[in-house]
């Protein structure tokens, strides 16, 4: 959710003079002078709500206002990253819905931008604090370290017994005009010096945590733009399946029926005609084309659902294992086949995922051996694949064309069930990929 550079802070005595110490700093500074603006940003929103929330355009104004905040909050990010170090990742973007209220409830439900709006009004005491505590010890402490030369020019001030002192002056009678005196203020004014950079730190670690804590995605914000684009991948692999379904229906199921009627027409004449051998010859072969597209159509509907998940999961992936073009070991704990059954669509991507790793594996990496392993717990189906193959995989996201890797095509339909798909392919190999699946696609 959040990344920084490896930090090496400073040790005691270059504390004053580090890099990071000075930025810190500087970001209290903006942090203060941002401070008032967003506060009253903050308020405007509840003023604005309470004022107009009885009307459509008020209620559209706060959802506005809302939704703005998400520009602060990236503003912060952006100080964070270069004055404190903390990169944050930006939280997905705001996605609308169709229709009119549906779109204004979202955008007065989006919880980035509370978020956002939180951290302005949590900034707001934080950022005064920081800065006068660092401001003051930093002054100080200066102060202290350097009064030997400018207590000289302060006014004279007269003690109770009547003489003339000139310097700082610390109840009735104890001025800072001596040789020793001079020697004690320095020594404060040096431990402040030195402790400054790491009250400002602690400040500084606040606001840190705060940007880590509000500015970056929310769990709920991440799930929803993992399921928005896991259902965007889903449609178009379904309309790409359907597309495929239909050209092969047209190209070859459709010609080969055309080409049956048409034999069937002509046997029929011949047999009008008195040509019995020739009306045979033509029955022959409507019959064999018959039996090429009832062939065709089978192959159609092992890519929709294969066959043998009739019989279950574990068959299933036993016969897969047993044609495969590459060893297969496969291990299924007797949890997958007792108790509850599985959905039928999380079967139907437990077969396919296992399927096309096991291309892949004989296919692109090489591989000698693979390694299938599936076991059943806490509601859900862990699915483990390992191959002794170069390695290398990667999921590679949709290029310009929308077109997908089979590694990607098979992420997107696993996590379209809310499950988790976790891939390790070093160079060199092994590859092993990780599926979680609900046991039912209803919970």
């Amino acid at each position: 959710m959040w990344a920084g550079r490896e930090r090496r802070g400073p040790n005691v005595l270059t504390a004053p003079f580090h890099p990071r110490t000075w930025r810190e700093h500087g970001y209290l500074w903006l942090a203060l002078l941002l401070a008032p603006f967003a506060l009253a940003y903050v308020i405007l929103v509840p003023s604005l709500a309470a004022g107009l929330v009885v009307t459509v355009v008020g209620l559209g104004l706060v959802g506005v206002l809302v939704l703005a905040a998400r520009g602060w909050g990236a503003m912060y990010r952006g100080l964070a990253a270069g004055l404190l170090d903390e990169r944050v990742e930006e939280p997905p973007a705001f996605g609308r819905p169709r229709g009119f209220w549906r779109g204004l409830w979202a955008m007065l439900g989006d919880v980035d931008g509370w978020r956002a709006l939180l951290f302005m009004l949590l900034a707001f005491p934080a950022a005064i604090a920081g800065f006068v505590t660092s401001v003051t010890f930093l002054a100080t402490g200066a102060g202290g370290l350097t009064y030997w030369y400018w207590y000289r020019f302060l006014p004279l001030q007269a003690a109770t017994d009547g003489t003339l002192h000139r310097g700082a002056q610390f109840g009735n009678d104890w001025f800072a005009d001596t040789p020793r005196r001079l020697w004690l203020v320095a020594l404060g004014g040096f431990v402040l010096l030195f402790v400054w950079p790491w009250l400002q730190h602690l400040f500084a670690q606040l606001f840190r945590v705060l940007t880590r804590a509000l500015l970056g995605p929310s769990r709920t914000s991440v799930r929803v733009a993992e399921l928005r684009a896991s259902r965007a991948a889903q449609v178009e692999d379904a309309d790409a399946r359907l597309r495929r379904i239909e050209r092969d229906l047209h190209d070859g199921t459709q010609a080969r029926l055309v080409a049956v009627a048409m034999q069937l027409g002509e046997a029929r004449e011949q047999l009008a005609s008195g040509d019995p051998a020739v009306a045979d010859e033509l029955l022959s072969t409507a019959h064999a084309s018959t039996k090429e597209a009832l062939t065709e159509l089978r192959e159609i509907a092992r890519g929709i659902h294969p066959p043998a998940l009739d019989s279950g999961l574990a068959i299933a992936l036993e016969t897969l294992a047993a044609r495969a073009p590459v060893p297969v070991t496969l291990t299924v704990d007797p949890s997958v086949t007792v108790g509850r059954a599985l959905s039928p669509a999380v079967e139907s991507i437990a077969y396919f995922t296992v399927a096309e790793l096991v291309t892949n594996a004989a296919k692109h990496a090489g591989a000698s051996v693979v390694r299938v392993s599936l076991d059943r717990s806490d509601g859900s189906l862990r699915l483990w694949v390992y191959d002794d193959g170069r390695g290398g995989a990667l999921v590679v996201p949709p290029d310009g064309t929308g077109r997908r890797t089979g590694l990607a095509g098979l992420a997107d339909r696993v996590r379209a069930v809310d499950g988790t798909f976790d891939l390790s392919s070093p160079a060199g190999g092994p590859t092993v990929v990780t599926v979680t699946l609900p046991a039912s696609t209803r919970s």
